[in-house]
């Protein structure tokens, strides 16, 4: 075996807390990412970056990603640096272990950054996809609806803001960032509410102009979904119901759109052909992360031009992010160009 790879566990400064309805991410003001660097007997000198969101909620932690990282190079071998080679190893690591996102992630990542400095090709060419993708959302977490809405006027320059649900002050939280924000609003309860609630406040939601409506209920509640979708007009977008490639088939007439996260499939690789399919399968489709570097939010974004919703904003969420080399335009588009790999280095210190 020809590869070999070194993780750091990275706790980062958030520049605000940041809290969901079903866990809280954040909440103390920092966050813990895995960051990787995987390099290749093979291509001496050339070093691929990479990362992995450690989310215990999928199973995830820095530990069992250091215990699964062996299995998952021992499946790879000496994989082929192009597009080709880079789909066996992604298969090769699903076919190894079933889950484990956020490790498969690390290395899928890493391996695509790898081959891109190898090749001098960019990611997104790699996966065959284009520049052309959707500008970022920014998202809002749970707060008190003062301090959301101003959190909103602060961020009024993005085209679309998304605003964490699932509290008692959901509706007082919408009202108020809606005095604030005329564009476009998409709400993520995080499983955090009940049927009679979303029904009860699905009127409201609509008079506020609403863009979707993202997991409202626990993962496996399809039904109760499929419910809430038949009475809205909004399209409700599964998360948590929506891990892996696995998933999408059971979704099928049960919601509208799906959120793909390179932390829940397994990185780059797996999520442009998550995406794909469920393109296929008739669903829209949302590119959303983690409070991620911008190490995954470059990879994510080589995956983007397959969506119409992007919500890559978890680098912009750090006090700190110790990666450069990825730039936001003015449009809030992430600037895809034509270095090699990812197009990211860690910052001097």
């Amino acid at each position: 075996m020809t590869l070999r790879i070194r993780a750091e566990t990275l706790t980062l400064s958030l520049r605000e807390p940041f809290r969901i309805a079903r866990a809280e991410h954040g909440a103390e003001g920092y966050v813990t990412t895995v960051a990787v660097e995987l390099e290749d007997d093979r291509f001496p000198g050339i070093v691929g970056l990479g990362e992995g969101y450690p989310d215990r909620y999928y199973g995830d932690t820095p530990e069992t990603m250091a215990a699964v990282y062996p299995l998952l190079l021992e499946a790879i071998g000496e994989p082929e640096p192009s597009p080709e080679g880079l789909r066996a190893a992604g298969d090769a690591m699903g076919d190894a272990i079933r889950w484990n996102g956020g490790a498969k992630c690390a290395v899928d990542s890493a391996l695509h950054d790898l081959v891109g400095k190898v090749t001098g090709r960019p990611v997104w060419d790699l996966l065959g996809l284009s520049r052309d993708i959707p500008p970022t959302d920014f998202t809002l977490g749970l707060d008190e609806p003062a301090v959301v809405a101003e959190r909103a006027r602060r961020a009024a320059a993005f085209p679309a803001l998304k605003i964490k649900c699932g509290g008692p002050a959901d509706m007082a939280t919408l009202r108020a960032v809606r005095e604030v924000y005329d564009g476009p609003i998409r709400i993520d309860a995080n499983t955090g509410w009940t049927p009679d609630v979303a029904i009860r406040l699905l009127p409201d939601l609509m008079a506020l102009g609403v863009e979707l409506i993202e997991q409202p209920f626990p993962a496996r509640r399809l039904a109760w979904m499929a419910d809430l979708q038949q009475r809205s007009e909004l399209p409700i977008v599964a998360d948590e119901s929506c891990v892996t490639d696995e998933d999408l088939d059971g979704l099928v007439g049960v919601v509208a759109g799906v959120n793909v996260k390179l932390a829940k499939v397994g990185g780059p690789g797996p999520a442009a052909r998550m995406l794909a399919r469920a393109r296929d399968l008739g669903f829209r489709r949302f590119l959303g992360c983690m409070e991620e570097t911008s190490v995954v939010i470059a990879a994510s974004a080589a995956c983007a031009s397959l969506v119409e919703w992007a919500d890559l904003d978890g680098c912009l969420l750090l006090a700190d992010d110790p990666f450069e080399g990825l730039e936001l335009g003015p449009d809030h588009r992430w600037q895809l160009g034509n270095l090699p790999g990812l197009g990211v280095a860690r910052r001097a210190s």
